[in-house]
Formats: C-alpha cells, sequence, structure tokens
C-alpha cells in the first residue's frame, strides 16, 4: 500500500522529453481593431525626497541623573513586589503545614480513645 508505484520502463519518459507538447503555431489575435499609434512611453517618476530627519536626543547630565534614578526606582519597585508574592506564598504553605499537623494529632487522639 505505501510502495512507490514505478511505472515499467517502456512507458515511463526519458530525460531529454517532456509529456507536455510544445505550443507552437499559436497566433493570438489583437487585442482591438482600431489602427492608433501607440502612445509615448511615459516619463519617468519622480525620485522622492527624503523626509526631514527627525532630531536627534540630546543627553545632558541631569537627564541621565535622571533616567538611573528612574531605572532604579523601577527595579526597587519590581523586587519589593515580587519579594511579597515569594513571602505571601511561604506564610500561607506554613500555615497550610501547621494546619494538617493539628488536624492528623486531633484524628490520631479521636481513634486512640476508643
Amino acid at each position: 500500500m505505501f510502495t512507490p508505484k514505478i511505472p515499467p520502463p517502456d512507458t515511463a519518459p526519458t530525460p531529454g522529453t517532456s509529456l507536455v507538447p510544445p505550443l507552437t503555431g499559436l497566433v493570438h489575435p489583437p487585442a482591438c481593431t482600431c489602427h492608433h499609434t501607440p502612445a509615448a512611453p511615459p516619463a519617468p517618476a519622480p525620485v522622492p525626497v527624503a523626509p526631514p530627519s527627525r532630531p536627534t536626543v540630546q543627553l545632558t547630565p541631569g537627564s541621565l541623573v535622571v533616567a538611573a534614578a528612574g531605572g532604579t526606582a523601577m527595579v526597587l519597585i519590581i523586587g519589593t513586589v515580587l519579594v511579597s508574592m515569594l513571602l505571601a506564598t511561604a506564610i500561607t504553605a506554613a500555615s497550610v503545614a501547621i494546619c494538617a499537623v493539628v488536624l492528623r494529632s486531633l484524628l490520631n487522639d479521636k481513634n486512640k480513645g476508643r
């Protein structure tokens, strides 16, 4: 089923021939029957003018200090948020573990009392 089907050697085309016959002797009629002279070729398109370049950013010492302070503030804020999320996860895990120990001891005491 999945083996390739190879034609027998007598029907296989040779590498130099094509299965499609060449298109020879085809003559197309003109698109219109009117007899006019062809139009002059269009003028070349004008070269687009480059838009004025944008002004470059000038960094002064004051703006560098402001950028550094802003970057530092962002790092501190994001770090604080991530640490607080980690702390909340740790506190939640510890409280669930304590609850599990308390429930286990209560259930064990109840079973021993019988």
